[in-house]
């Protein structure tokens, strides 16, 4: 770490990991620190809360609520053991979660469209140990049409794609964050898989019928 020598800070925040920011925010109060990792992790954070909710302004709020507890709750219930952006992001998905139930917006998980034509696309998930072209969906769409359709997932469906595919999240993280076993979350992420790609085919069917 290089110290300003004048000011004895460090100058070259955007180098540090994640770990040295948070133990300098939390021993020293950086502000510098904690505005880097907020820097580097809250576009990912705010596509995550508005892929759920659909409403920029609910997410501005939700985002706003979660970095509110990130910063009171850093000095008692983080523990610097465990990945920083892991943590908030237990934090931004139960506040989500919270809206979502108070609106009464919860939607039936049961996969509607389990074709065994399909079974060689969905049995391609690796394990957590290995990163696939079906990790990245096998689309080759541009990323704002792939989050249109995962909008249109199922709730549970649309929570597993997220933290596994844009978070990077291993199955046994995001079944705990989830409260549900490995094998729903797996589950999940088969029948969000299916789904989009159901999706991806009937928009290239249409598109072929306008033409």
């Amino acid at each position: 770490m290089r110290l300003n020598k004048s000011k004895n800070i460090p100058d070259n925040y955007d180098q540090m990991k994640d770990r040295e920011l948070v133990h300098l925010y939390r021993k020293k109060n950086d502000q510098l620190a904690f505005k880097e990792l907020m820097n580097r992790h809250q576009a990912k954070v705010y596509s995550y809360i508005f892929s759920m909710v659909h409403n920029r302004e609910i997410t501005n709020d939700i985002f706003q609520e979660t970095f509110t507890k990130v910063i009171t709750k850093m000095d008692d219930t983080y523990n610097e053991q465990g990945k920083w952006i892991a943590w908030v992001m237990r934090i931004a998905h139960n506040a989500t979660i919270d809206h979502i139930r108070k609106q009464k917006r919860f939607v039936d998980v049961s996969g509607s469209y389990d074709d065994d034509s399909k079974t060689d696309f969905y049995e391609r998930l690796p394990d957590e140990g290995a990163r696939g072209q079906d990790e990245k969906l096998e689309l080759d769409e541009s990323t704002s049409e792939l989050l249109k359709h995962i909008g249109n997932l199922p709730e549970e469906q649309r929570t597993v794609v997220m933290l596994r595919h844009y978070y990077e999240m291993p199955f046994k993280e995001i079944a705990e964050l989830t409260d549900v076993s490995i094998n729903t979350a797996l589950g999940r992420m088969r029948y969000a898989l299916i789904n989009l790609r159901k999706m991806f085919d009937e928009e290239h069917e249409k598109e072929a019928n306008s033409v």
